[in-house]
């Protein structure tokens, strides 16, 4: 089974910077996309940011130009690169993956969630 460990999160003020990071443990084959969800309370899950496996990238209009998300296919991580937060990219911020895995059975293709890491932009 896929695990994956998101650390980066924190309180920032206006303007503020912070670098989230996901990595991806387990008995992995191959990992295709690899993206970035939040979810400010009260709201549904959105998508942020994706990556495919070849690097294509997109990013929801709400935070093109501020946030750049990056994989290192090596260590099986992805990250994202917030830049210029505001107090509305306040939420909770999950990773997911897309990966073919290894069982006993066979390989298996799924999608794997983190944890979840708070961000907070407030003055």
């Amino acid at each position: 089974q896929v695990q994956l460990v998101e650390s980066g999160g924190g309180s920032v003020q206006p303007g503020g910077s912070l670098r989230l990071s996901c990595a991806a443990s387990g008995s992995i084959l191959s990992i295709s996309a690899m993206n970035w969800y939040r979810q400010a309370p009260g709201n549904q899950r959105e998508l942020v940011a994706g990556i495919t496996g070849g690097g294509s990238t997109n990013y929801a209009d709400s935070v093109t130009g501020r946030f750049t998300i990056s994989r290192d296919n090596a260590k099986n991580t992805v990250y994202l690169q917030m830049n210029s937060l505001k107090p509305e990219d306040t939420a909770v911020y999950y990773c997911n993956v897309r990966a073919i895995e290894r069982t006993p059975s066979g390989l298996r293709a799924g999608s794997a969630w983190g944890q979840g890491t708070q961000v907070t932009v407030s003055s």
